[in-house]
């Protein structure tokens, strides 16, 4: 059974790296290097785990559980190498380095310590296995306990973590769906790390309970299968055409609290009111959203006499304060400039020191990168508290029927 399933996982493995490595080729990335190199090491990993060819490993080499350490270096890994690329993902850039050093200094001095014990446990005159059968033997035990509470107890909590809070705040669709996918893979993993200290326990209490291979397999299996899942689907989710209609309604529909504010402030921007009605966005899901995103951009040039520079580094602050991401404060001050200079053209005052209009960011990833980076946007404005704040910290005077009362409110 656990030679099936291991062989699994190794198949999916190798289809995934060759996938990414292919786009990474095509249009290199930082990220995409770092999950080519993770999935590298998963798939090397899990292939020599396989039962037979860990055998045949063991054999030609002449030491035992070979094997069985090449493929914890491969679990340990991808398990640092998916914690690094979540932390400069959901942490500004300082921070993220320097959790990412500190990461791999405890990693590479934990395998070192399993090295010097797999070392030692060659000098027996009778061999052993680091599996938990042969728990009660100290090294055994303490070769394991690193490995799992490591490589998988302390990593996959904190990637299961990162992971889905990260997916609260993220504008990509693709993105946002395997980022949860990936934390639900890494929750199994925990599961396993569990499973396996439960049996390394019950073994020192003098028990031999069966089964634990084949536990420990199923686990791995849809742990391994559902983080390559996760880890890969931003790259092909957004080229299935059958979902494609569907984000884009998606998408026109999560817009619609700044684009509704911007519209009311100015009616001439919006060319074609029958797409209020959910029917007709529906009927041409593109043309709408293709509206929405212009009217927006559009409502936000109109909005440049009333954008105080001040505000720049107001929202920076307070983002700074928060612990945001570069990118989360970035559409920080950007919210917070178009909430502050709504309520400024309501109150007919004109910036004292505008905005330059240079200053205006422009996301990459052509259109697709223009909705996502929208969409962001969209959401700090309806429930950020540093945009809050920052209206808060302006103090400028509102006209009564002011167009948007509740950007920044959490409880919108």
């Amino acid at each position: 059974m656990d030679t099936v399933l291991y062989a699994v996982c190794a198949v999916a493995g190798w289809i995934a790296l060759g996938y990414m490595v292919r786009l990474q080729r095509r249009h290199p990335s930082q990220a995409r290097r770092a999950i080519c190199f993770g999935l590298g090491a998963f798939a090397a990993g899990i292939t020599v785990a396989i039962p037979p060819i860990a055998t045949a490993i063991d054999q030609v080499s002449g030491l035992p559980n070979l094997a069985k350490v090449m493929a914890h270096a491969g679990a340990l890994t991808i398990s640092a190498n998916a914690e690094i690329m979540l932390l400069h993902f959901a942490l500004p850039p300082a921070t993220a380095a320097a959790r990412a050093r500190k990461w791999i200094w405890v990693t590479a001095c934990a395998f070192l310590v399993m090295l010097g014990l797999f070392v030692y446990t060659l000098t027996y005159d009778d061999p052993v296995l680091l599996t938990v059968e042969y728990a009660t033997d100290p090294v055994v035990t303490a070769y394991l306990l690193i490995f799992l509470l490591l490589g998988f107890f302390a990593y996959c909590f904190d990637i299961t973590r990162l992971c889905w809070s990260f997916a609260k705040i993220c504008g990509r669709p693709w993105l946002r769906r395997g980022l949860r996918i990936t934390a639900i893979g890494a929750a199994f993993a925990l599961l396993y790390s569990t499973n396996k200290i439960g049996y390394l326990v019950a073994y020192w209490a003098g028990y031999q309970p069966a089964g634990e291979r084949q536990i420990a397999a199923v686990l791995v299996t849809i742990g391994a299968l559902l983080i390559t899942i996760g880890l890969t689907m931003p790259a092909w989710g957004p080229t299935l055409k059958v979902t494609r209609r569907w984000e884009d309604y998606h998408s026109y529909r999560r817009l619609e609290p700044l684009w509704r504010d911007l519209v009311a402030a100015f009616p001439e921007l919006e060319l074609d009111p029958t797409l209020r009605r959910r029917p007709a966005a529906v009927r041409d899901t593109d043309y709408a959203l293709t509206r929405r995103v212009a009217e927006i951009r559009d409502g936000r040039l109109a909005l440049r006499p009333y954008m105080e520079i001040s505000v720049t580094a107001l929202a920076a602050r307070f983002a700074e304060q928060a612990g945001l991401t570069a990118e989360e404060r970035q559409a920080s001050i950007e919210a917070a400039h178009l909430a502050c200079a709504l309520r400024r053209h309501g109150a007919g005052l004109v910036a004292a020191n505008p905005q330059p209009a240079d200053q205006l960011h422009r996301p990459d990833g052509g259109y697709a990168g223009e909705v996502a980076w929208l969409t962001l946007v969209t959401e700090v404005y309806a429930r950020s508290p540093v945009v809050a704040r920052t209206i808060a910290a302006t103090r400028e005077r509102t006209a009564p029927g002011a167009p948007h009362p509740t950007a920044g409110d959490a409880r919108r």
